[in-house]
């Protein structure tokens, strides 16, 4: 047996990524600089591989998103980029003005960048998997090319259409036109054997190509492309081994009937693939990479079953590999550091370098090495006891009833309450939390958690940054304020600080886009609310102005969705008992005064299941958690956020939430996903039109963030529209965020004295 692994994080055990790309960013390193830092990683990332695993990969380490690397490949290259002028072009599209739009890859916290497909013309642009290829062949290693499949690249990008105007917009769809999807295939096909052809002229023995979109539901006639690109591309003579993650694959039979030497599947993230690997068997003549080992979650796995799991496999696979699950970039680099867990959590953890081991011993012990076979058995006893129960979060569950899942007045009884106490006017300007978090502010926090300074000194700190921020947006003419959000770290970890039963870590980082990191908390035990967690800087921010300051908490689904969560209780449980907490927090701002709370969900939709069948399961629960912890006074207007996410297959669900007002991106798609809303009957929820993207550094013109507006107003009524930025401003610098929200108070000012002057 081989081990084989994949994905594994390229940030670094000391974050030496987004060191490197910041720093070049900033004008710190030259692009010299930024390569040798990155070929340095690449080694030490292949060093780990080489130590514990039988394949070493390359292609792995991009600089900003694997699918723009893979459209830059293929020549995707939308013409507003102009002439290519290497990482200048590459950080535009990333980041930049007009940069791709980004969204959550497949049901993950990963963001990547769309690609745009304008015409149906592919070539071979840049052959980064050749260049990598030989990079590592020269210093000694010999690698397995990694590259995202031709067939996902299609299923996860969009065309591009392009409308006029003294100002351009970009309109994009998914690709789901049969003769187009097949003309694109064919194209993209020939690019693929090309590069396939140059490796193998290069010495290069086999490829690793990945289509996780067989996972989603998939019809024939998209099968039958699959097995054409696949038929074309064997004809090469370099071995693939195809790899699928995050769900069982769409038509097993079909998947195991491909053209191509090797076979992942994912076997911890349901049961399905193992089913129909029992039901149906196995092709003599291909490899199983069987993947045991979850690359989503940091537990320990329980290698005494997944060493009889493999055993059993053996009897379906003349041929078998053990790997992970999926990629590992979605967990930490190593556990190894941390040294403030909860008494008993450490042993029970495996991050991504811990991962290697596991797939390593079990490698070994399925060999027959005897020290690995005593690690193995050691696994089952330490993850058999009970941990982290609490018998009263147990009670209060249980004792939930259906009313305690609805608010007492419908909508429309409380948008009349409301209006009259909020006295706002039309187009109502916010914003979505927080404000730069500036080198001073992280300063103060490192200080105060290291213990240099007092909690007296850091409150003290922290009351000075909200008085600040107040009187700016009340000087710019903000009509809904935010407190800043400066004592927080992460929206998720700040919560996950306060509640108990989850742990957070020092060093846990894990890559959310770019060079964005985040730590996710991990829920080991029930969660409970010991205290009040947000109600002291919100009361003394609403004690500044005389304008409603918004309460700002992170929703059950996304805390969920954004943690690492205990496996031996359902999700549903975990969501509720988060629920719960929440609403004791609500029920404190509403007693101190507070007359708007926001509850964020922008990974409500990314934890939806990837086929539609078990839709309904998840929604079931999300919605229910949602409006457990929002059932809020009718006075009080409940807000929600949501980023980044495809919204047109959900909006039923989403409206079943029962907010008030929901904010959502709409910036980088030109308003485009407004569309959802214009489709659904009966909207009649306020929202908040996101028209400045945050993630890019440049500060969006008036006319601009107008063009948003106007399209939202096309087709939704002007009564319902909000306008704000499309995410929080945590990562931007007060230079940029002082003109963009003075342009986009003014836009609002102006398009509002327009509208009632009947212009």
């Amino acid at each position: 047996m081989r081990a084989v692994a994949f994905g594994f994080p390229k940030l670094g055990e000391k974050r030496e990524f987004k060191s490197l790309l910041e720093n070049y960013w900033k004008g710190r390193i030259n692009e010299g600089e930024l390569h040798a830092g990155m070929r340095d990683l690449a080694l030490w990332r292949a060093n780990l591989y080489r130590e514990n695993v039988d394949v070493i990969p390359s292609n792995e380490l991009s600089y900003y998103d694997f699918m723009l690397d893979t459209a830059l490949m293929v020549g995707a290259i939308p013409q507003r980029f102009g002439e290519y002028k290497g990482l200048e072009t590459y950080f535009e599209m990333a980041r930049g003005k007009n940069a791709l739009e980004m969204t959550k890859w497949f049901n993950t916290n990963y963001h990547y960048l769309v690609p745009e497909i304008e015409g149906e013309d592919f070539r071979l642009f840049i052959n980064k998997p050749l260049n990598d290829y030989e990079f590592y062949k020269q210093k000694g290693y010999e690698t397995t090319p990694h590259l995202i499949g031709p067939y996902t690249f299609l299923r996860m990008s969009k065309a591009l259409r392009r409308k006029g105007g003294e100002l351009p917009i970009y309109e994009m769809e998914k690709i789901e036109d049969r003769e187009q999807f097949e003309r694109l295939a064919d194209k993209l096909t020939s690019v693929y054997r090309e590069v396939l052809a140059s490796l193998k002229e290069a010495g290069c023995q086999g490829v690793h190509i990945e289509e996780p979109a067989f996972v989603f539901d998939t019809q024939q006639w998209q099968w039958d492309v699959a097995e054409r690109i696949y038929g074309e591309l064997s004809k090469v003579g370099v071995h693939i081994a195809l790899f699928t993650y995050y769900d069982s694959v769409s038509d097993y039979g079909r998947y195991v009937s491909l053209p191509v030497q090797a076979l992942h599947l994912d076997l911890v993230s349901n049961r399905e693939n193992l089913s129909r690997i029992k039901e149906e068997g196995f092709p003599e003549d291909k490899e199983l990479i069987a993947g045991v080992i979850n690359g989503r979650q940091p537990w320990k796995a329980n290698l005494s079953d997944k060493l009889k799991l493999l055993e059993e496999l053996s009897k379906y696979a003349k041929s078998l590999s053990v790997s992970n699950s999926c990629p590992l970039y979605h967990l930490p680099v190593t556990v190894e550091p941390e040294e403030e867990l909860p008494e008993g959590l450490k042993e029970r953890l495996s991050f991504a370098k811990e991962k290697l081991g596991e797939l390593r011993t079990l490698k070994e012990a399925f060999n027959g090495n005897e020290d690995a076979i005593k690690e193995v058995k050691k696994s089952k006893e330490l993850l058999e006891t009970a941990f982290g129960e609490n018998s009263e979060v147990r009670r209060r569950i249980t004792s939930l009833k259906d009313e305690d899942f609805r608010r007492a007045v419908p909508y429309k009884e409380r948008e009349k309450v409301q209006k009259d106490i909020l006295k706002l006017p039309l187009f109502p300007t916010t914003t979505i939390g927080s404000y730069p978090q500036t080198e001073e502010v992280r300063k103060m926090r490192t200080a105060y958690r290291t213990g240099k300074i007092s909690e007296q000194e850091y409150k003290e700190f922290i009351k000075k940054q909200i008085e600040h921020v107040i009187a700016f947006q009340e000087e710019v003419g903000l009509d809904v304020l935010v407190h800043g959000e400066f004592e927080r770290t992460d929206m998720v970890e700040f919560f996950a600080f306060k509640l108990d039963g989850v742990a957070t870590t020092n060093h846990g980082w894990v890559l959310s886009y770019g060079s964005r990191v985040y730590r996710p908390p991990i829920i080991y035990g029930d969660v409970s609310r010991p205290k009040p967690m947000t109600l002291e800087e919100i009361t003394y921010a609403q004690s500044l102005t005389q304008k409603p300051v918004k309460g700002m908490l992170t929703g059950p689904v996304t805390i969920l969705n954004w943690s690492y969560y205990r496996e031996d209780v359902p999700k549903s449980e975990i969501a509720y008992q988060i629920a719960l907490a929440l609403l004791d927090e609500v029920k404190d701002l509403e007693n101190a005064g507070i007359k708007i709370i926001q509850i964020d969900e922008p990974a409500f939709r990314e934890g939806v299941p990837l086929k539609k069948k078990d839709w309904q399961e998840y929604f079931s629960w999300a919605v229910k958690a949602f409006r457990l912890c929002s059932r809020a006074k009718s006075e009080t207007q409940i807000h929600t956020h949501m980023c980044y996410s495809e919204f047109n297959e959900i909006i039923e669900y989403i409206y079943q939430m029962d907010f008030d007002v929901i904010s959502i991106e709409a910036s980088r798609s030109k308003g485009e996903i407004i569309e959802a809303f214009e489709r659904f009957r009966g909207w009649d929820r306020q929202i908040g039109i996101g028209v400045y993207d945050i993630h890019s550094p440049a500060v969006p013109t008036k006319e601009e963030m107008k063009l948003v507006m106007e399209r939202a107003m096309r087709v939704l009524p002007k009564e319902l529209l909000w306008v704000n930025p499309d995410c929080g401003l945590k990562t931007r610098r007060w230079e940029e965020v002082e003109p963009a929200l003075k342009n986009m108070v003014e836009m609002a000012q102006e398009l509002r004295q327009e509208v009632m002057a009947g212009v």
